[in-house]
């Protein structure tokens, strides 16, 4: 691999074309890791922005996947493989998917699995069924079934097997996941998680107080671990776009125990006098600093990660951190219960104790030759048995009923959580969703920055909300 500085054209495409002959040339296989970017500038003598900018459109292009803190990857789907004609392509987001499929595998047929890291799997996706190589069958937040069914992405599961959706699958979903009615089913939820509060048993023990269940309680517990401990922060959160889909997860069970909706009658229901009070409750947090501002800054794991370092007491989160929780305590998953607890949302003046659910559902992709054998991989994944096995690897909730019931027993937390999801609200159904959650973002992102106070941000998201659906913007005073 050489770069020659003298030739007129840029260094970034050099180096691009030299990487891509090296792939195609086998050097570096399907799957395989790439140097590092420091590695390439030393071997090449050349600086960071150009080795970045190659890389980054490489990845743009799919040829490559980039994984944060792991490296850049040469994408398994990108060129054929010697001998892979009878694979079939499937994306996931982490390896508890891949190794589930690696089990599910249907007799004759091989799967071909990519691990794409959440954050970028939307994007992925997309330009992967823009250019006309979709997977056969994916992981996808079961929040963008509904954009990329209706877009034609998807397959409707009914027009391949009606049978086993409605007689077989359905009846024993967990809900809110029941597939009922004519309404197309565009996936299949694998594992749901429900938004909450997770909190240190030792610090609310050592303090004497409980977890709150109201929104006073949690003011009040707050105050005292802040006396208690003034070393550490009484409550973190995922704050701001930068933790992207766990703000919203987050900010949406919160405004729900308020019986916030952002979506009402065809309206957008936002811009009410329960949505300050809740965003009035985040800004008092901040401004009695019993909520740090530089929670706008967090990735999405950032808050679980400073409750396991001990540097915070509570934090707002989903129950899908569970193993980066365990992680990062330098624990096992099956010991997390034992030191951390994690109760749903507490309730606001105007509402109740309440959570939001969310999943990771398979989905089968249009562009596949071969929909049936997608389907066929996608049932065995979604036996009670391979579901439990999952739940016992990651502690997420398996969505079947039968699945719950073999692991209940072994794993307290998966039953506390799957009690929390029966009640839970989704979040709200539209093609415009991953605009809307921006603005969800934002306008908490505003509040906690004091930007804009709290009735400022919420008429303000409410009129973006509105422009980007097309939807009437109406104030609900209580």
């Amino acid at each position: 691999m050489q770069i020659d500085p003298s030739q007129p054209i840029p260094i970034y495409f050099q180096l691009k074309t030299l990487i891509l002959e090296e792939i195609l040339a086998g050097t570096y296989p399907p799957g395989s890791r790439l140097p590092t970017e420091y590695e390439l500038c030393e071997r090449l003598g050349v600086s960071r922005t150009p080795v970045s900018r190659a890389l980054s459109e490489l990845a743009d292009e799919g040829v490559i996947l980039r994984k944060r803190r792991s490296g850049s990857f040469v994408n398994p789907h990108w060129g054929p493989r010697p001998g892979a004609q009878g694979e079939l392509r499937v994306i996931v987001s982490d390896k508890g998917f891949e190794d589930q499929i690696r089990s599910a595998e249907v007799p004759a047929v091989g799967a071909n699995v990519a691990v794409v890291p959440f954050e970028d799997l939307r994007r992925t996706l997309t330009h992967a069924v823009a250019e006309g190589l979709a997977p056969d069958l994916a992981v996808i937040d079961s929040v963008w079934m509904t954009e990329m069914g209706d877009s034609g992405f998807l397959w409707d599961l009914r027009e391949l097997d009606a049978g086993w959706v409605d007689t077989e699958l359905s009846p024993d979903l967990l809900p809110p996941f029941t597939a009922t009615g004519s309404e197309p089913v565009y996936g299949v939820v694998a594992e749901a998680n429900v938004a909450g509060l997770w909190f240190r048993r030792d610090v609310l023990g050592e303090a004497g107080v409980l977890a709150p269940t109201s929104w006073n309680e949690l003011i009040t517990t707050a105050q005292v671990i802040a006396d208690y401990d003034p070393s550490i922060s009484p409550l973190v959160m995922p704050g701001g776009t930068r933790a992207g889909e766990t703000t919203t997860y987050c900010l949406l069970a919160l405004l729900a125990t308020n019986g916030v909706t952002v979506f009402s009658d065809g309206t957008v229901s936002l811009d009410s006098d329960a949505t300050v009070e809740a965003l009035r409750l985040v800004r008092t947090l901040v401004e009695t600093a019993l909520l740090p501002t530089e929670v706008v800054r967090y990735e999405w794991d950032r808050a679980v990660g400073r409750l396991a370092r001990g540097k915070a007491a509570m934090s707002l989160g989903g129950s899908y951190e569970a193993r980066a929780l365990a992680n990062a305590s330098g624990i096992a998953i099956g010991e997390l219960y034992d030191r951390y607890g994690f109760v749903a949302m507490p309730a606001g003046p105007r509402g109740q104790i309440a959570s939001v659910a969310g999943g990771m559902a398979y989905a089968v992709f249009r562009q596949t030759k071969r929909p049936q054998l997608a389907l066929s991989l996608l049932k065995s994944a979604m036996s009670a048995e391979s579901l439990a096995r999952l739940a016992r690897s990651t502690s997420k909730i398996p969505t079947r009923r039968s699945a719950v019931e073999m692991v209940e027993d072994e794993k307290p937390f998966v039953a506390l959580t799957a009690t929390i999801l029966e009640q839970a609200f989704m979040r709200p159904e539209t093609e415009m969703y991953h605009h809307v959650s921006l603005q969800l973002q934002l306008m908490l992102e505003h509040v906690i920055t004091l930007q804009l106070p709290p009735a400022a941000a919420a008429g303000r998201a409410a009129e973006h909300i509105g422009a980007i659906t097309g939807m009437k913007v109406g104030h609900a005073a209580f």
